[in-house]
């Protein structure tokens, strides 16, 4: 597999990134749908229009693709290279939440008063 250029693809938006991250397995649309609600905890609602618009272009960029179709179901997972997109991004979001713990009690300070 030759070099993945990672700007051209990161940062991921937080549905595109939910998305992403549920495809480790098969999944049809309507799954992903429920899947990326769940574990956001409700913060990410993603309606059929942007699920299948988002499928297009992920498969369109071969970070996803067709696994499996059943009567009307299309089943989707993540390419190779979706998964490299998607650890890339995760090893990114680790430097962020490092830094973040660190500003964060400067952030707070003064509100216990």
């Amino acid at each position: 597999m030759e070099a993945i250029n990672y700007s051209k693809y990161l940062p991921l938006s937080e549905a595109t990134f939910y998305v992403l991250l549920v495809l480790t397995e098969p999944l049809h649309g309507y799954a992903v749908m429920q899947k990326v609600e769940d574990i956001s905890e409700g913060n990410v609602v993603i309606g059929p229009g942007t699920l299948y618009g988002a499928f297009s272009t992920l498969e369109k960029q071969g970070l996803i693709k067709k696994v499996g179709e059943e009567e009307r179901r299309k089943y989707y997972q993540l390419s190779d290279k979706g998964r490299l997109v998607l650890a890339e991004h995760i090893r990114r979001l680790e430097i962020m939440y490092r830094n973040a713990q660190v500003a964060l009690p400067q952030l707070t300070r003064g509100e216990a008063k």
